[in-house]
């Protein structure tokens, strides 16, 4: 019985003085905490005698996305690494970099290294400061207007933000960008669709010349159509005018006299228009140009038997000559 009593106390003691593990602690206890929160301190420290900005970004961002290290650490590497990317960014703008698809990160064999052709962009990003990204990429997009990649990458910016984490739920909800925001990139647009559709109305004046001036006008116009469209997606109309002015013009082809030898080209804008209107406009013309086709053919079936009735009379006829002509010499 002492045995049992002296190993019962003995487990007792151990079981006091180990360390205690939480189910629900994913950082897998004080112990492994502590040992992280070394690691990443030492690494900090490692890129500060470094003398490399980015690269001590890059340890303050692990820092600071890491919610298993102590919390003077996290502190310290959210607030330095804002401050930081503002640096970063500053220098990239400075360089005329103000947005690329670059990453502020490449990684280099097994070690992940700054990228030096990171855009300020990038560096106001990964650094939380919004705003500040938010206006160097409208600066970007002013500067090269028409480029529609551009634009829609400022569309989407707030794709995979967050507002800052609740301390009480740990939550973090979406982050949305100022309405004055969108209002400038609406601008934008709009100024682009209303230069397309401009450019059109001089296209579409071709559609009043010649077969092969239709078709070099249905193509440019469409064209411009197109891209107005694409721009005007961004718009709160969206885009109706362009796919309304698209039915017109088909309209406007299928009133020429010769809408037989030009139906092709109306059939093309009303499949643009894709209104229910244009597209029985369309499924007609369809059904008309089969006909056609099927007439073609039997017109032409019809023909080749003419000449072929043609081709067998004159054959006869040449063997009968061929016949008399021996017979009349002897042969």
């Amino acid at each position: 019985m002492t045995i049992f009593r002296i190993l019962g106390s003995a487990l007792l003691i151990l079981a006091l003085t180990a360390p205690s593990v939480r189910a629900d602690d994913i950082c897998g206890g004080d112990q492994e905490r502590q040992k992280l929160t070394a690691e990443a301190r030492a690494s900090v420290a490692k890129a500060e005698k470094s003398g490399k900005p980015a690269e001590l970004f890059l340890a303050y961002q692990d820092a600071a996305g890491d919610d298993c290290l102590a919390q003077d650490l996290i502190d310290k590497a959210r607030t330095n690494k804002t401050k930081l990317g503002r640096d970063l960014a500053a220098k990239a703008e400075a360089k005329g970099l103000l947005y690329s698809k670059e990453p502020i990160a490449v990684k280099v064999g097994e070690q992940r290294r700054a990228n030096e052709r990171a855009s300020a962009f990038a560096w106001f990003e990964a650094g939380g400061d919004y705003n500040e990204a938010n206006r160097v990429m409208l600066k970007a997009v002013h500067s090269k207007s028409d480029d529609l990649k551009i634009f829609e990458a400022a569309w989407e910016v707030d794709g995979s933000r967050y507002g800052p984490r609740d301390p009480k739920t740990g939550e973090q909800k979406p982050y949305a960008s100022p309405a004055a925001y969108r209002q400038e990139l609406q601008k934008v647009a709009s100024a682009n669709a209303d230069r397309l559709m401009k450019a059109e109305e001089k296209d579409a004046q071709g559609l009043s010349g010649d077969i092969n001036a239709v078709g070099m006008a249905t193509m440019h116009s469409l064209e411009k159509l197109r891209k107005a469209s694409d721009w005007m997606k961004f718009l709160s109309d969206g885009d109706k005018s362009a796919k309304a002015r698209a039915e017109q013009r088909g309209d406007t082809i299928m009133k020429r006299p010769d809408p037989t030898f030009t139906q092709m080209n109306a059939k093309a804008y009303y499949e643009f228009a894709g209104s229910s209107k244009a597209k029985e406009k369309s499924a007609q013309l369809e059904k008309k140009m089969e006909e056609s086709t099927r007439a073609m053919e039997k017109s032409s079936e019809k023909g080749q038997g003419a000449i072929t009735e043609k081709s067998e009379a004159d054959q006869k006829k040449f063997k009968k000559g061929t016949a008399d002509l021996e017979k009349e010499l002897g042969f």
